[in-house]
């Protein structure tokens, strides 16, 4: 593959007390032909994450139309696994107009770092509001995914819901700071709410360099499933991944095909990570972070060539 990046598309900048830094994880839906909105994960003065929305044009390509003024899903209670941040990771659109939004819930810990389950919010007004299906997680810890069950991507396909996410049970000590290890794994649900305790992995940790992945984004073209995922690198940070299939559950990786890498200075120049890619108007797109988990915002690059 070959990408054109094309820029920053929008940066939180302080806007409210809820929303000081970051735009993480952008997650596209079209709202209309003309409007895609980006589900993303801003964070407050003290890095807790909640979800909130940007709506950009669709023609012309990318003019920021409006921001969300309040989270469309805030922290969870006291003492529930979502109570210290949430990650916005997927958005998915019923027959019957119900919209299912799949969460990370962030749980801190005392003798490991913190925990990443997941959480669903449901809307039937067409996304004015979401509501948590529960307040604890859908992906529950098991014996093999004691720490990790997040990063979830789904799709409904045939009349059943699919998942792709990021499980483990591992820490890495990496310059002194224990990392978190895990792979993308795979799931099955007929209601997209209740999911087995364990997945299938399907992307796993091939090299020493290697110690986790971000949250993957699938799409169907040509045929075949493609996956693009964010690889944790040891030393370096995020970078992008890429793999294929025919059945969307066994993959074959060609990260050397992703064609994107970090650029020599600028927003992106220490990582590229989060990536969604969708089709507009024939013509595909990657919408990404860049340095420190998006710190710096969102931005977008135009494929050249598969």
């Amino acid at each position: 593959m070959k990408w054109k990046k094309k820029g920053l598309i929008f940066v939180t900048e302080g806007r409210h007390s809820w929303a000081q830094t970051h735009a993480m994880i952008p997650t596209p839906e079209f709202i209309n032909n003309n409007c895609l909105r980006f589900y993303v994960t801003v964070c407050d003065k003290q890095g807790i994450g909640r979800i909130g929305y940007v709506d950009v044009s669709a023609n012309p390509l990318c003019k920021v139309i409006q921001v969300a003024e309040s989270p469309i899903l805030d922290i969870g209670d006291p003492g529930t696994f979502d109570e210290n941040g949430i990650l916005v990771t997927s958005i998915v659109n019923l027959p019957d107009g119900t919209k299912y939004l799949y969460y990370v819930g962030f749980e801190i810990g005392t003798k490991i770092r913190y925990r990443l389950l997941t959480g669903l919010a449901i809307s039937r007004d067409n996304g004015k509001s979401f509501a948590r299906m529960q307040k604890t997680p859908i992906l529950e810890r098991s014996d093999q995914e004691l720490y990790f069950r997040g990063g979830p991507f789904v799709i409904y396909e045939n009349g059943s819901f699919r998942m792709w996410y990021v499980g483990g049970n591992k820490w890495l000590t990496i310059n002194g700071k224990e990392m978190p290890v895990y792979t993308i794994n795979y799931l099955e649900s007929n209601d997209g709410i209740t999911w087995d305790k364990y997945g299938k992995v399907c992307i796993d940790i091939v090299n020493e360099n290697e110690h986790g992945f971000g949250r993957p984004y699938i799409i169907k073209h040509d045929g075949k499933y493609k996956m693009f995922y964010s690889i944790r690198v040891k030393y370096l940070g995020y970078r992008l991944g890429y793999a294929e299939s025919t059945d969307g559950i066994n993959w074959i990786r060609k990260d050397q095909d992703i064609g994107i890498n970090v650029s020599e200075s600028g927003w992106d120049s220490e990582a590229v990570c989060y990536s969604a890619v969708i089709k507009i108007n024939d013509q595909y797109y990657m919408f990404y972070n860049g340095n420190e988990f998006g710190k710096t915002g969102f931005g977008w690059a135009e494929l050249v060539e598969w």
